[in-house]
C-alpha cells in the first residue's frame, strides 16, 4: 500500500518580500512589503483566530451535513407514518393501486432532483457571490422549503416543497467542502471535512431514530410527521446565522483582488503575524496560483498552445468549456477525478444500506419491529465509527483509506451473496452483522472522502465548476434509493438512479445483487491505484505544481504526487514548473 508522503509547509527561510515586489507589481497586485498594505491587513484582522475560528468553521459546516444525513433518512420513515399516510394517501402501496408504488417513489427521489440543479447552479453563482453568501443563500431556500413541507396538506405542494428544499439543499453542500478546505491548512484539511461526514452519519442516525418513534409514538396528530420535518429549519438557521460571523474564504478574496484581506485570514487560520515565513508562503502561493490561471505570458515564451488556451488576462469568472482544458493545468482530468470519486461512493452500494435498512433486514429473515430497532443501532454504530476515520485521514492518507477499504467492501459484498444463497438462520444472523462491518468500512474510507477529494482536487479557476458536479453526481446517484422499494441505490444524480433500481434488483434477482455491488467495488481497487493522486499534506496550491510537473515530464501525476522531491507552492522552482513569468521572483530566498 501506497505511503502518503509527509510534507511541510515551513520555509527554511524567510521570503525575501522586495525581490518579489518589482515582479508581483508588474501583475497589479498589492505591493505587501509597504506601510499601506500592512494598514490594510491590521484593519481586516479578526478578533476569532487560530484553534477557535478553525472550530467555529468546523462546526458550521459539519452542521449543514447533519442537515444532509437527517434529511436523506427521515423521508424514509415518514413515507410509512400513519398521519403521513393519512394527508397524502398516494404514498400508499397497496393491490388497489398500483401506481402509488411510483408516486411514493416519486415524493423521494425529487428531492435529489432539486439537490441536483441547486449543484449544478452554484457552477456559476459559486464564483460570483463568494463561498459564505453562497451558502447563505442556499440555507435561506432550504429554510423557505422546509418551511414548505412542515405546512404540506396536498401531494402537489409536498412534492414543490421538496423540489425547493433539494435546491436549497444543493446549493449548500455542493459549497460547504469547497468554503472549508480553502480555509482549512494543508495539515489539517482532511481530517476536517472528514467531521463533516461523521456528523452526516449523526444526521442519518437521527433520522433513525425517529423511525422509532413513528413506531411506538402516537399518532393522532399529524405533529407526527411535521415535527421533524420542522427540525430541518433549526439545522438551516444555524449554518445561515453562524456563517455571518465567519471570513470569507482567503482563495476566493485572493482570485478577486481583495489581497490584504486574504492576509489577514490566512494569519488569523495560522494565528500567527503576517510577517511569519509559514503565512508569507501560503499568500504567495494563493497569489501565483492567481497569476497562472488569470494571466497571460508574453508571446513568444515556450508555453504549448494548451497550456495558452487554459490561461489569458481573464479577471472575471471561469467559463464551463475551462473544464475540458488540459494544459499545465489539467482541468479536465482533475474536475474528472473528483467526479467519479462521487461516483465510487455510490456504487459501493452505501445507499441500499443506508436508506433501506429496515426492509434489508427484513429480507434477512428479521420482523418489522427488529429491523427498525437494528437500523437503529446500526445509524448510531455508523457515526461513532466514522469518527476514527478523522485522525487517520492526514496520517495515513487518502489513496491507501480508498483502496483497503473499497477491498474491504468487496469481501463483505461476496460474504453477504455467499450467506444469502443459504438462507437459513444462522446465515442470516450473520448477515446482520455484516452489514454493521460493512458500514465500520465504509466510514472509514469513503464517507468524507468524496466530500474532501473534489474539492481539494480540481484548481482555484474551475474549483466551483469542479465541486458542483461532483455535488450533482452524488445527487443524481442518491435520489435511486427511493426506487429500491420498487429497485437500486447511489449520488444525487447517480444516487437518484441507483436507488429507482435497488428496490426492483433485490425483488428480482434477491441475494445475487451483492454479486454485482462487490464487482463494482473490485473494479474500484485498480482505479484507484492507477488514477488518483495523493493528496495528504499538499497545500491546494501544491497539487496544481504536482499535476504541471506530471504534464511536463509527462508522466502519471499518481507517480508525482508520491514525490518528496516537488517544489512547494509559492518557491521560485515551483512558478518555474508553473509556467508563471517572474524574472524578479526567481530571486527569492526560501
Amino acid at each position: 500500500m501506497d505511503p502518503s508522503p509527509k510534507h511541510t509547509r515551513e520555509p527554511d527561510l524567510p521570503v525575501d518580500e522586495s525581490s518579489r515586489t518589482s515582479g508581483n507589481m508588474k501583475e497589479g497586485h498589492s505591493d505587501i512589503s509597504s506601510s499601506d498594505f500592512e494598514v490594510e491587513v491590521a484593519a481586516n484582522a479578526l478578533s476569532l483566530r487560530g484553534f477557535w475560528l478553525k472550530v467555529s468553521l468546523t462546526l458550521v459546516a459539519g452542521t449543514g451535513f447533519t442537515l444532509f444525513g437527517y434529511d436523506a433518512g427521515v423521508m424514509s420513515a415518514l413515507l410509512t407514518a400513519g398521519q403521513f399516510e393519512k394527508v397524502f394517501p398516494q404514498v400508499i402501496v397497496e393491490a388497489s393501486h398500483p401506481n402509488h408504488a411510483t408516486l411514493q417513489s416519486f415524493v423521494g427521489a425529487i428531492y435529489s432532483g432539486g439537490c441536483l440543479f441547486g449543484a449544478l447552479l452554484t457552477s456559476w453563482i459559486g464564483d460570483w457571490l463568494g463561498r459564505r453568501r453562497t451558502i447563505v443563500l442556499g440555507g435561506t431556500i432550504l429554510i423557505i422549503g422546509a418551511i414548505l413541507q412542515t405546512a404540506s396538506y396536498s401531494y402537489a405542494q409536498l412534492v414543490v416543497a421538496r423540489i425547493v428544499t433539494g435546491f436549497g439543499n444543493g446549493v449548500t453542500t455542493s459549497t460547504v467542502p469547497t468554503y472549508h478546505a480553502e480555509c482549512s491548512p494543508a495539515g489539517q484539511r482532511g481530517s476536517f471535512i472528514m467531521i463533516e461526514g461523521s456528523l452526516l452519519t449523526l444526521g442519518v442516525a437521527a433520522s433513525h431514530a425517529y423511525d422509532l418513534t413513528v413506531l411506538y409514538g402516537q399518532s393522532d396528530s399529524s405533529a407526527q410527521w411535521r415535527v421533524p420535518e420542522s427540525i430541518q429549519i433549526v439545522f438551516a438557521l444555524v449554518v445561515v446565522i453562524w456563517i455571518v460571523f465567519l471570513p470569507e474564504s482567503p482563495r476566493w478574496l485572493m482570485k478577486h483582488g481583495r489581497e490584504a484581506q486574504a492576509m489577514a485570514i490566512i494569519s488569523a487560520f495560522e494565528d500567527k503575524p503576517s510577517s511569519d515565513p509559514g503565512v508569507q508562503l501560503t499568500f504567495h502561493a494563493m497569489r501565483e496560483a492567481v497569476a497562472k490561471e488569470g494571466s497571460i505570458l508574453p508571446r513568444g515564451d515556450s508555453k504549448s498552445p494548451e497550456d495558452k488556451a487554459t490561461t489569458g488576462r481573464r479577471r472575471g469568472n471561469a467559463t464551463f468549456k475551462e473544464i475540458f482544458t488540459g494544459g499545465r493545468s489539467q482541468n479536465f482530468r482533475r474536475v474528472a477525478l473528483g467526479s467519479v470519486a462521487q461516483i465510487f461512493q455510490q456504487i459501493t452500494g452505501i445507499a441500499v444500506v443506508i436508506f433501506y435498512a429496515a426492509i434489508l433486514f427484513q429480507t434477512l429473515g428479521l420482523s418489522d419491529v427488529t429491523s427498525r430497532l437494528v437500523a437503529g443501532c446500526m445509524g448510531t454504530q455508523y457515526f461513532l465509527f466514522s469518527l476514527t476515520a478523522i485522525p487517520l485521514i492526514d496520517r495515513v492518507g487518502r489513496r491507501p483509506l480508498m483502496l483497503a477499504c473499497a477491498g474491504g467492501l468487496c469481501i463483505t459484498m461476496l460474504l453477504l451473496a455467499v450467506l444469502g444463497s443459504i438462507g437459513s438462520k444462522i446465515a442470516n444472523t450473520v448477515s446482520v452483522v455484516l452489514v454493521f462491518i460493512y458500514l465500520d468500512i465504509f466510514s472509514l474510507g469513503w464517507l468524507g472522502m468524496t466530500w474532501l477529494y473534489p474539492a481539494e482536487i480540481a484548481g482555484l479557476r474551475v474549483r466551483a465548476y469542479a465541486t458542483s458536479l461532483a455535488t450533482g453526481i452524488h445527487v443524481a446517484l442518491s435520489s435511486l434509493r427511493y426506487i429500491l422499494k420498487p429497485v437500486l441505490a447511489s449520488n444525487w444524480t447517480f444516487n437518484f438512479i441507483i436507488i429507482m433500481v435497488t428496490g426492483p434488483a433485490f425483488q428480482n434477482i434477491g441475494w445475487k445483487t451483492y454479486i454485482a455491488f462487490a464487482v463494482l467495488n473490485a473494479f474500484m481497487v485498480p482505479c484507484v491505484y492507477f488514477f488518483f493522486p495523493e493528496t495528504a499534506g499538499r497545500s491546494l496550491e501544491d497539487l496544481d505544481v504536482v499535476f504541471a510537473l506530471a504534464y511536463i515530464e509527462g508522466v502519471s501525476p499518481v507517480s508525482v504526487s508520491l514525490r518528496k522531491d516537488v517544489p512547494l507552492a509559492g518557491t521560485p522552482e515551483a512558478d518555474r514548473i508553473l509556467g508563471i513569468e517572474c524574472s524578479s521572483v526567481e530571486k527569492v530566498a526560501i
